[in-house]
């Protein structure tokens, strides 16, 4: 029986994701947006499918339905023709005019800000809701998606067994809170550009952080 590698620390967790916040300082949210609505909308489409690809259909998107209300009165067909490019389209134009629905009918045409009254609307999970709550309203909170699961579990943050929801739990509890949200976004910025699902040295991804690392405790001990 294989053995479970050895699981990093909370100091450790720390030091990792300083690391990745020095190689990509501007990590942040990719989805073009201006309001909590679109920020929304933008996530809900981004399932299974890359932020450039939402990004190219977001404008168009907007600019004929830049309210709940008017989404929520658009033809689902309409909505289909303007994010067709996307992938899985056809359920995610429905699940935006239910969810432009909701907002209005339920919300006053607001998007909420708790994790249960996101997580009400449609289309909307807990990687959804987490990523709204964090960019849209400055509240703390790691959003879990495939770069962050795989990159928690290939630098052993987290057991490699672990679910989505355990991978989540595991980094709140290694991480002050105040890093919550960033490493979110350090994460995916080193899961894209540094250390990718496809095949790659990965020991060049070990080697930068290591040496970051290194070179931080080193300055901290002086």
């Amino acid at each position: 029986m294989a053995k479970s590698p050895k699981l990093l620390s909370s100091r450790e967790t720390t030091e990792l994701i300083e690391a990745m916040g020095e190689l990509f300082p501007e990590a942040k949210a990719e989805l073009t947006h201006k309001n909590a609505f679109e920020l929304l909308i933008a996530v809900i489409l981004s399932a299974q499918t890359t932020d450039v690809g939402v990004n190219k259909a977001t404008p168009q998107l907007f600019a004929a339905y830049p309210t709940p209300e008017a989404m929520m009165n658009a033809d689902v067909k309409d909505i289909m023709d303007k994010i067709k490019t996307i992938g899985l389209y056809r359920n995610k134009a429905k699940f935006l005019k239910k969810c432009a629905t909701q907002l209005v009918e339920e919300f006053d045409g607001e998007v909420p800000s708790t994790h249960k009254e996101l997580q009400s609307l449609a289309g909307v999970g807990r990687k959804t809701a987490n990523v709204v709550m964090s960019v849209a309203f400055d509240e703390p909170a790691i959003a879990v998606d495939t770069h962050v699961e795989r990159i928690s579990k290939k630098f052993n943050i987290a057991d490699p067994k672990a679910t989505v929801v355990q991978v989540e739990k595991t980094l709140m509890e290694k991480l002050p809170k105040d890093l919550w949200s960033i490493a979110h976004h350090r994460m995916i910025f080193f899961g894209r550009y540094q250390c990718p699902a496809r095949a790659h040295d990965h020991d060049q991804c070990v080697q930068k952080v290591t040496e970051i690392i290194e070179n931080n405790r080193q300055a901290t001990e002086k």
